[in-house]
């Protein structure tokens, strides 16, 4: 299986720099956005795109750029809703552009006939795109239950991210109920309290179950892809050493897969 990690993983390191030091490890590919806020970082994505053809690197999945505090505005009819769905547009149009497969979005608020006709104009506009939406389970369990339960679009898709799963809503198994729509994974450890973005040996997730619920899934075209921004422990790991444990996490988890895909 490929494996990836975050294009900033955490460190404030030249991007071509950075890139290199990715590649050099092992990855196969990054998570990255085109975010203006994060140029001085990531460089634009015009900028990110050449350095990735440089190095033999893959974009797994492009982010979707928001606000947090925007986000509920999807749901309604107003100018903050218009910018979002506008914005979205243009993230999709960027992965069409670079061949990346999807697009990964937050969405919060409450669900509405009127956002249930945003998104199936978004999602439409996906599939004239060849591009697939994937929806990212964080912190607002309702919403992204509704979505997948009222809408079965072919462009509509699930990102799984662990971290958000174990410190959030640990009761709910996401790769049991939505393992269809699997496309991408946001893979990274946290205490079980917060959103802490960091390696497997700082964290409480169970990764064995993880794995066994991945066994049990299509994983043929899934990259192993660690979302790693180190909000915590960053200071007892060095940027050289949260990459190396970062890939022998990737492959272990990787063993752990395989294994169960072979006993089923």
């Amino acid at each position: 299986m490929k494996k990836g990690i975050s294009h900033f993983y955490g460190y404030n390191l030249d991007k071509d720099l950075r890139t290199g030091f990715i590649k050099e490890i092992g990855f196969d590919s990054v998570i990255t956005n085109q975010d203006p806020r994060f140029n001085d970082s990531n460089g634009t994505i015009e900028e990110q795109i050449q350095i990735f053809k440089k190095y033999g690197i893959e974009i797994s999945s492009l982010h979707n750029q928001y606000k947090q505090s925007e986000l509920p505005n999807f749901w309604i009819d107003n100018p903050v809703g218009d910018k979002l769905e506008k914005t979205l547009k243009f993230d999709i149009d960027t992965a069409a552009r670079y061949n990346i497969k999807c697009v990964v979005v937050h969405m919060e608020g409450e669900y509405s006939e009127f956002g249930e006709k945003r998104l199936l104009r978004i999602l439409d506009y996906c599939r004239e795109k060849n591009v697939a939406l994937a929806v990212e389970n964080i912190d607002c369990k309702r919403p992204f239950k509704d979505i997948f339960e009222k809408n079965d679009h072919p462009n509509l898709r699930f990102c799984y991210d662990s971290g958000h799963n174990n410190c959030f809503d640990p009761e709910i198994d996401y790769l049991e109920k939505y393992g269809d729509k699997l496309i991408c994974l946001h893979l990274h450890d946290n205490n079980g309290l917060e959103d802490e973005h960091t390696l497997n040996k700082f964290g409480t997730i169970d990764w064995d179950k993880i794995a066994r619920e991945l066994a049990k899934l299509n994983t043929d075209n899934l990259v192993l892809d660690y979302e790693m921004i180190m909000c915590a422990h960053k200071d007892e790991v060095s940027a050289d050493e949260c990459l190396r444990e970062t890939y022998r996490q990737a492959c272990e988890l990787e063993k752990m897969i395989e294994y169960y895909k072979g006993i089923k």
